[in-house]
């Protein structure tokens, strides 16, 4: 994946298409209308530009256009976590990491996996 930014709108956008791929824009439309408060214009308009960006493809089938990921959202994930990493610690993952687990609620299943991990790293 070329490097493309991924406003918080169009993640929401996203989010909605890489759940229930592939779908119309009229279920894309009705999805987002009901977790938000955008119009329809509006949704289209993100749809277009996220064709644009060729993070979405979309085919022409009768008069609906079916929209489908060209990304994994891994990859999008992973190219979103590398650029807050970089901008706000400065790409030291070590601060983040301890930034996080200090000022964040985690289970005994969340920590033992995090233990798991690191063990892993340390090996």
């Amino acid at each position: 994946m070329s490097q493309v930014s991924i406003s918080d709108a169009e993640w929401q956008v996203m989010n909605v298409i890489w759940d229930g791929q592939p779908l119309t824009a009229q279920e894309i439309v009705a999805s987002l209308s009901a977790q938000t408060d955008w119009a329809p214009a509006t949704i289209k308009t993100m749809l277009h530009r996220l064709v644009k960006k060729e993070v979405l493809t979309f085919e022409q089938q009768g008069n609906r256009y079916v929209y489908r990921s060209r990304v994994k959202r891994s990859a999008c994930v992973k190219q979103a976590s590398r650029a807050f990493l970089d901008r706000v610690f400065e790409s030291e993952p070590g601060p983040l990491l301890a930034h996080f687990m200090q000022h964040t609620k985690l289970s005994a299943q969340e920590i033992a996996e995090l233990r798991r991990i690191l063990d892993e790293k340390e090996r």
